[in-house]
């Protein structure tokens, strides 16, 4: 579940990834076909460059041909040309092709990460994530466009090269082949070192990603508890761990290279001694001679680019290592057949089991909801609350025993169609940086008009403030709604969930942590919401929770009491005890309930 460090990844087959790139690179077969083709063009203009030394040189310099010399500088030109449109069209579309596999490649991992279950994102940080989204994605490119754009010039410019050389002295040409083993061998050692440095230094970028993400979400904490130091330091580590990886990368490759251009070096000294005698008994015409020694000079660049291709390559190919498992984690499970439109709200828990990372959470519970009724979950800070909440919309799955939702098993739902039946108000409100009228109508932005999210908005008490702002419900508010205030996020996380019309209410600690007024407001936004809707009200103030119609108490992952209020109360047991320990805290003495802010506590709705 949980993204593998590099030390503890293998390199994977290159092949193998290969050919899961081939399945998004064959999209694009036309215009790779298109770059081939311009590539092999413009290689083998270059090698034909070489090649024209030699007459150049004998017909034009030493023979003084006249008309050779007249055309001479027109084929020149023309060939050079030929070159140049060549060169536009191998790299435009080749780059047309690799950019396309990218836009492909991030589309794929996105729509993947809209399917992974809850425990995938609570094993990785958002960085680890967004490292691969962009980091590593955009290596793939190395693996891609200049590869192959580069490769096949070298390659088809040495092959040209050689013929040059073969056809000119195929003895002295024999000499290169000696050092292909010694080449290959060294390519192959930096190319597997480079492909691990490569998965350290992904690495390295995705904790770059989650301490710099980190430290700008919570920049307040941060400069509040005086930790700029330490976060910092935290950072600049990072840094230096990953300026040590690239650099041991730069190393590996400079030295792969300067080995392949000393072993190519000496074939060419070893070939320009017996040239020099072979020229001195007359076997290489002088232009045959420059020929030779320039076609040696020239496959020195190929030869370079080649060793600096396959650590490219190796660093892409550790880049879409680093997709592809990302593509490989198993979505969520959605096996369920059955369609529902609206549910009428009954849930019923029977002998449920959940252990999140073998450790477990909840113990047999049995508990039956009816439509319409308001239900409220106490007990102490990890109790099974919010976990038992969790398994309605199945954000968890690996549970034991049955949930049923109106008596069907929630499995048998259609995932989309069960999650349909369910609209949530928490108290860590999630809103995006766009307009409130894109918030409030969020998921629902091609169904909505304005005149239901206007009625939202008064229903929600959040009109209140709307009209205050400069642009209305066009008023951008930030990165999770940074410039409004709790209160008004709160209201706006109602009126999405009014928009949403779900038949099952989830309320997670709604109205903690507000002032009094704005929890005036969010408590009269929800008493509109809850009517005609199974409601399950997370709380751990139970003042607000008094006139719930079951009271579920909740210890160590085991339902312990049920009741209303007074019932438990009578009982004196844990929820007694409970609500004792709160009251004295806030200063009560008296067992009953305090008489204030009696608009804040969850009255019945008017159908019940």
């Amino acid at each position: 579940m949980t993204f593998k460090n590099a030390n503890q990844r293998t390199v994977g087959n290159a092949f193998v990834i290969y050919g899961k790139l081939l399945s998004y690179v064959r999209r694009y077969w036309l215009a790779i076909v298109i770059a081939g083709c311009a590539s092999m063009i413009y290689s083998c203009v270059d090698a034909w460059f070489v090649y024209f030394l030699k007459p150049l040189l004998n017909d034009g310099l030493i023979a003084k041909n006249k008309d050779f010399l007249f055309y001479a500088p027109f084929l020149v030109m023309s060939v050079f040309i030929l070159r140049g449109i060549a060169s536009f069209f191998s790299n435009f579309y080749m780059a047309k092709a690799s950019r396309g596999v990218i836009m492909y490649l991030r589309q794929d991992l996105f729509a993947h990460l809209q399917q992974l279950p809850a425990r995938f994102y609570d094993h990785n940080t958002s960085g680890h994530i967004l490292s691969v989204l962009l980091y590593a994605v955009d290596q793939v490119s190395n693996a891609s466009a200049d590869v192959l754009t580069t490769a096949i010039q070298a390659i088809f410019l040495m092959i040209g090269l050689i013929i040059v050389m073969l056809t000119t002295s195929w003895k002295l040409t024999l000499l290169y082949f000696i050092i292909l083993p010694l080449v290959m061998l060294t390519m192959r050692f930096t190319s597997v070192r480079i492909r691990r440095l490569s998965l350290k230094i992904q690495d390295s970028i995705a904790e770059l990603s989650h301490l710099a993400e980190e430290n700008i979400e919570g920049y307040k904490v941060v400069r509040a508890f005086e930790g700029t130091f330490f976060e910092r330091t935290k950072f600049n580590r990072a840094a230096h761990t990953n300026q040590q990886r690239e650099m041991k990368v730069v190393i590996t490759r400079s030295l792969g290279v300067s080995a392949v251009q000393l072993m190519t070096a000496g074939a060419m000294a070893l070939t320009l001694y017996i040239a020099t005698l072979d020229v001195a008994e007359a076997i290489l015409s002088p232009g045959g001679f420059v020929t030779m020694i320039g076609a040696m000079l020239t496959l020195l660049k190929p030869m370079k680019d080649l060793a600096f291709v396959q650590n490219k390559l190796y660093r892409g190919l550790a880049g879409a290592q680093s997709v592809f498992e990302l593509l490989e984690e198993k979505p969520e499970i959605d096996q369920g057949k059955q369609t529902i439109m609206k549910a009428c709200g009954k849930i019923q828990f029977c002998q449920v089991n959940f252990a999140y990372d073998e450790k477990s959470v909840l113990n047999n519970i049995d508990l039956t909801i009816l439509p319409g009724k308001i239900v409220a979950l106490v007990g102490r800070s990890g109790s099974g609350k919010s976990t038992l909440v969790n398994l309605l919309p199945r954000f968890y799955g690996g549970y034991s025993g049955t949930i049923q939702l109106d008596d069907v098993p929630i499995e048998d739902y259609r995932l989309a169609d069960l999650r349909r039946q369910f609209a949530l108000v928490s108290q860590q409100i999630t809103l995006f940086h766009d307009t409130i009228f894109n918030n409030m109508a969020y998921g629902r932005l091609d169904q909505v008009t304005e005149a239901e999210v206007l009625a939202a908005a008064k229903a929600s008490y959040a009109m209140e403030f709307i009209e205050r702002l400069p642009n209305g419900l066009q008023t951008l508010i930030g990165e999770n709604g940074v410039l409004l205030s709790g209160g008004q996020r709160q209201r706006l996380a109602i009126a999405r969930a009014i928009i949403k019309d779900a038949p099952i209410l989830i309320l997670d600690e709604a109205t903690s942590a507000l002032d009094t007024e704005s929890e005036r407001y969010i408590q009269m936004a929800l008493q509109k919401l809850m009517k005609n809707r199974t409601t399950l009200v997370i709380a751990h103030r139970l003042s607000t929770i008094e006139h719930a119609d079951l009271i579920v108490v909740m210890d160590e992952g085991r339902i312990i009491e049920t009741g209303q209020h007074q019932d438990l109360l009578a009982k004196g047991d844990f929820y007694a005890k409970l609500y004792r320990m709160q009251f004295k805290e806030d200063g009560f003495t008296d067992m009953k309930s305090p008489d204030i802010l009696p608009e804040l506590t969850l009255q019945q709705p008017a159908h019940l």
